[in-house]
């Protein structure tokens, strides 16, 4: 690498199985490397991107830090989840789209060489991020079992220090579909106070439980409330990803800073989808859409376990993954992945740089294949492997 910034940052190896996927083109390659979906955004939220073509006000930079309806939109929203109450003008800025969150909030928070707690293992591009932003990734391990995986609270408190810049978190966290819930926010409460750390909240995937439960949110926790800044997307809950709009909410004392990274680094979202999204994230059906599309990504879910019921799977609670520890079938990720894709037909993506345990697995990404394509899963498997 020619700059020291890019000397940890690999590539997160999903574009290299697409871009393959991509070039087969065979209609019978199951798509199972990439987080997208073939269930339909909100209806409000496609009507009022058909409107907004012609309409001269989206076709503006303008506001920077997004239209008003989003940022009251996206304030409401993790109010109602949180129980505060937070100002759309000072306390929640506009991005294009999570991630876009995500690294404005870190260069806002990480000063060179401090650590941000992260999972493990865990989505690459946050790893990226974190050493984009000149921060250094501390692992906490997640324990696979036959019931998931678990984060140990103790661990998770015990990662951060007095180098902690930030805890960066995801529940359910992706790719492992982990659930995180108020013994780690207990724990982060104390830790946080101790160290004076803030607490960075990807809030991508939180209706996506498999256990039909609300969102536990750290900033509902009275230790946290004041330390928690939440990024939130309308990619994965509402399936507009080609939208590119997201939010970050916060205190304000911190949200000043991260509206002026984000003046200087990506600038403003997608104009023509910014009333769109503000629509389908405050409609009266919005959670019961979400909860529908759940349902069937876990009915999805279900079926890969069962047809996989012979190999070691882990089984997520939440998100749109699950992961595979090829390393227990005697094979690296890497090889597995090119026999499934080879053999089996299946496109599916391995994970190094997803954190130390991630180079054990193979993720399988069950959101875009209805249950008709993913019925015979096993019989790819066993074509691939034996």
């Amino acid at each position: 690498m020619t700059v020291s910034r890019l000397r940890h940052i690999p590539g997160i190896t999903v574009d290299a199985i697409g871009d393959a996927a991509d070039a087969a083109r065979d209609p019978e390659l199951l798509r199972l490397e990439n987080l997208d979906t073939d269930i339909r955004p909100p209806r409000v939220a496609l009507d009022l991107t058909r409107r907004a073509i012609d309409d001269d006000d989206a076709n503006s930079y303008l506001p920077f830090h997004g239209h008003r309806a989003l940022r009251e939109a996206a304030a409401a929203h993790v109010g109602a989840i949180t129980g505060r109450r937070y100002d759309p003008a000072t306390e929640c800025v506009g991005v294009a789209g999570g991630l876009n969150g995500v690294l404005n909030a870190l260069l806002a928070l990480v000063e060179p060489g401090q650590e941000v707690v992260v999972g493990d293992p865990v989505y690459a591009g946050l790893v990226n991020r974190i050493r984009l932003a000149g921060g250094v990734p501390r692992h906490v391990p997640s324990t696979p079992g036959p019931d998931g995986w678990r984060t140990d609270p103790a661990e998770l408190a015990a990662a951060v220090g007095a180098r902690t810049a930030a805890v960066l978190v995801m529940s359910p966290s992706m790719p492992t579909g982990a659930l995180l819930g108020d013994r780690h926010w207990d724990a982060l409460a104390e830790a946080g106070a101790a160290h004076d750390c803030w607490l960075l909240y990807d809030a991508a995937m939180e209706r996506i439980r498999f256990d039909g439960l609300p969102p536990d949110h750290p900033a509902s926790h009275p230790g946290l409330a004041d330390r928690t800044i939440t990024v939130g997307s309308a990619s994965k809950e509402l399936r507009l990803i080609g939208w590119r709009v997201g939010w970050v909410v916060g205190p304000a004392r911190i949200l000043a800073d991260i509206k002026l990274v984000g003046l200087t680094n990506v600038v403003c979202q997608v104009g023509i989808a910014q009333r769109a999204v503000a629509a389908a994230l405050g409609h009266p059906d919005a959670d019961a859409d979400v909860a529908a599309a759940t349902r069937v990504w876990r009915q999805r879910c279900d079926l890969v376990l069962a047809e996989l019921a012979g190999y070691p799977c882990v089984r997520p609670h939440g998100g749109w993954s699950l992961l595979i520890d090829t390393r227990a079938m005697g094979l690296g990720p890497a090889e597995a992945s090119a026999l499934l894709f080879r053999r089996g037909k299946v496109a599916a993506t391995p994970m190094a740089g997803w954190g130390p345990q991630g180079a054990d697995h193979l993720r399988l990404v069950f959101a875009n294949e209805p249950v008709e394509r993913l019925r015979g899963l096993g019989d790819r498997f066993r074509a691939a492997f034996g």
